[in-house]
């Protein structure tokens, strides 16, 4: 029988508790953060400490914390149905029900949503999906999957190598090698200058272009992205980007993914951001907003083109081999529902694209001319300052300064909970939508305070 250790809960925490994206050594003797509590835009720690989550936990709690409804329905799902599964053809009226309305509200016309627990798995499953798409044509050779550098795709052992982030491949020897990277859409370190948006975005096609070619274009399965690149810098990409790289997907038969595990459900102040940059994709991965994070389920999506080739390919290779214990869970479902019902219902999509404005503004008030800032970028109700050396180059600071750390530290001691991005030294923005004006506000005027005094500290205010 376990026996309580008496320790405090931040020593137990550091006893028994092996951290995601943690320094492991330094966090046994620093500890972190215990949240017992959340409301609203507000979280408490066990101190009793109150904070302002200016990133709705990880891009995702989108209708805050402690939702009723969401409670209600999680709770009456599990007196009825607690658990069924979803192999062999079996189902239940949550999942059917939760799998039309996701197709009904897609941007451009998909047929099927295949269910899991997390963006990273359905970007597995998707990397899955287009392997046997593939064979089942008879290309085995077309298999090798482009991104991003600074994309985000995940953590799995496929995923992590999709993501164009270092620190998720040093140590793991990631990534996998049919995955290849090109450089992404960022206009303060890629755009040559002089360069206008439209040229940057066709210099970006043809480097794609160019990639396939020497890679030969019957191996290049398909190219991952993001509408906005959260994770990797809130790096959103310019009108014609999309098009110019669609036109060369198009060309040599490659499909498109496009990842809304961020951007879908309102985040980018639509339904869906793919409908904001003009992706026209032939699957889509959803996750975090579709349960407002209250309880783990993602999807992937195929098109009709791509169920047409699993299903016929299915006659050949026998049942499609891939699923989770828990894909379609009852009670995931059921809070998905119930998610989507309010979002639509409230307008939440509209309340995004409203106080992403009030956001933007803020931020433009002050930081616009902030001697450290060398750009403000988002869309919707995701924003973010990079904070640079040299702003008249730019220049970046030495990472060894780990100065967006420093920030979002020093912002979490004042109050408020933001995140330094692991590409370089930004700041993100991703508050719930229900934020109220007075919050933000707190917000953005917090994490000023925090970049005037880290600063000083190093010389530079």
């Amino acid at each position: 029988m376990s026996k309580d250790s008496g320790l405090s809960l931040t020593d137990k925490d550091k006893s028994y508790f092996f951290h995601p994206f943690t320094a492991l050594k330094s966090h046994e003797s620093t500890g972190g953060k215990i949240i017992v509590e959340g409301k609203g835009s507000t979280l408490t720690d066990s101190e009793g400490n109150k904070f302002l989550d200016a990133m709705a936990g990880l891009w995702c709690v989108n209708l805050g914390y402690g939702n009723t409804e969401l409670a209600d329905t999680i709770h009456d799902q599990v007196k009825k149905l607690s658990y069924y599964h979803s192999f062999s053809g079996m189902s239940t009226d949550l999942a059917a029900q939760l799998s039309e309305r996701i197709i009904n509200m897609c941007p451009v016309p998909m047929s099927k949503v295949f269910f899991g627990n997390s963006g990273s798995d359905a970007n597995d499953t998707h990397a899955k999906i287009i392997w046997f798409y593939n064979n089942a044509l008879g290309r085995p050779n077309k298999k090798k999957i482009i991104s991003r550098l600074r994309g985000y795709h995940g953590v799995t052992v496929l995923s992590a190598g999709l993501t164009g982030l270092s620190n998720l491949h040093d140590g793991f020897d990631l990534p996998l090698p049919m995955i290849r990277h090109v450089r992404p859409p960022h206009r303060l370190w890629e755009k040559a200058p002089g360069a206008t948006d439209a040229e940057f975005a066709q210099t970006l096609a043809d480097e794609l272009e160019t990639l396939i070619i020497n890679e030969g274009p019957d191996t290049v399965a398909a190219f991952i992205a993001e509408p906005v690149q959260a994770a990797g810098g809130v790096i959103v990409p310019p009108s014609e980007y999309f098009p110019a790289i669609q036109k060369v997907l198009k060309k040599y038969d490659v499909l498109l993914i496009a990842d809304e595990v961020v951007t879908a459900f309102g985040r980018l102040g639509k339904m869906f951001g793919t409908s904001v940059v003009g992706m026209e994709p032939d699957l889509m991965t959803i996750a975090k907003g579709l349960t407002s994070a209250y309880i783990p389920l993602s999807g992937s999506i195929v098109s009709e083109k791509v169920w047409q080739v699993l299903r016929d390919g299915s006659e050949k290779y026998g049942a499609f081999g891939h699923g989770y214990t828990y894909s379609a869970h009852p009670i995931a479902a059921a809070c998905a529902i119930k998610t989507l019902e309010i979002v639509e219902r409230d307008n939440y999509v509209g309340k995004a694209e409203k106080q992403g404005k009030v956001l933007h503004q803020l931020l433009q008030t002050h930081f616009a001319d902030h001697p450290l800032v060398g750009e403000i970028r988002g869309q919707g109700l995701i924003g973010a300052v990079e904070l640079v050396a040299n702003r008249e180059k730019p220049e970046a600071f030495d990472p060894s300064l780990k100065i967006a750390p420093r920030v979002a530290k020093r912002s979490m001691e004042l109050g408020v909970i933001t995140r330094a991005l692991p590409a370089a030294d930004t700041v993100a923005f991703s508050p719930p939508f229900i934020v109220t004006d007075s919050e933000l506000e707190v917000m953005v005027k917090t994490v000023r305070k925090a970049v005037d005094e880290i600063g000083k500290e190093i010389g530079r205010m």
